[in-house]
């Protein structure tokens, strides 16, 4: 588990995994790498963010949250392609007869 303590300074994006009473976990990247994952308390995150898959801008800057902004578009986005991969997946095999 990489803390926020640990990451350089800048922006990075971050995924909520779980929710669970007042901590969430999230999972942070990079240029679409993903670079490790921290606890946060659900206070640090704006209210809309408070839920899985959520996905959120962060910046880090000496080892402190500075800013957290939630990103509903990606967040739809996301939840439109893991919809479109369950659909695609729950489909029935074509019939060989």
């Amino acid at each position: 588990m990489t803390d926020i303590e640990a990451l350089d300074d800048g922006r990075y994006t971050a995924v909520v995994d779980a929710v669970e009473d007042r901590f969430a976990t999230v999972f942070v990247e990079r240029d679409g790498e993903e670079i490790g994952n921290a606890v946060l308390e659900t206070d640090a995150l704006p209210e809309k963010a408070r839920r899985n898959d959520a996905v959120l801008r962060i910046t880090v800057a000496d080892g402190t949250l500075l800013e957290t902004e939630y990103d509903a578009d990606r967040t739809d986005d996301r939840a439109a392609r893991a919809q479109n991969r369950f659909d695609r997946l729950s489909e029935r095999p074509p019939d060989d007869s």
